[in-house]
């Protein structure tokens, strides 16, 4: 082996040996962000907010589904009873209520959806606000969210957030 390369390996054993010493330097934090979404106030506040937007879709919606069933246990108990018109009108009403359930289902269920991701992404960007003072204010080089197997009780600064979200 050359002198250059003897150097060169010694110079980079000698890097990697002194890396974790200026490692030491870093203040890291680590925030769970299940955690914070979980005990946000402002998240509670989002979900009595869509409950009461949407509760009188749902009441209506509930109260077509009774009415469907109505039909459907009209259908079964007096069928045999029936005009072959009287059935037939009956079928055609069944299937056109289930239709239309179907149809308000699928449109309430975008609606609710849309409207939580709306309210979700207005708390996401108050909880990345809230890191981002708490690591100015508390002078942390890197905070970590996602994807973090372990972090011991020193670095975790979840309830810091926490508390900050609810001031």
């Amino acid at each position: 082996m050359s002198k250059v390369s003897i150097i060169g390996v010694l110079g980079l054993l000698a890097a990697v040996a002194g890396a974790p010493a200026m490692a030491a330097d870093y203040k890291i934090g680590v925030v769970a962000a299940v955690r914070v979404l979980e005990a946000a106030p402002q998240a509670e506040a989002a979900k009595k907010k869509l409950e009461s937007e949407f509760a009188g879709k749902d009441k209506l919606l509930v109260a077509k589904q009774k009415e469907l069933k109505a039909l459907e246990d009209r259908a079964a108990k007096d069928g045999a009873i029936m005009s072959e018109t009287e059935r037939t009108r009956l079928e055609r009403d069944i299937i056109e209520k289930r239709r239309e359930l179907k149809r308000d289902s699928d449109e309430f269920r975008e609606d609710v959806n849309f409207r939580r991701n709306e309210e979700f992404a207005k708390i996401q960007k108050q909880i990345v606000e809230a890191i981002q003072t708490i690591a100015s204010e508390q002078k942390y080089d890197l905070v970590l969210g996602e994807g973090v197997i372990y972090a011991s009780k020193a670095v975790d600064i979840t309830d810091m957030v926490i508390e900050r979200l609810k001031k």
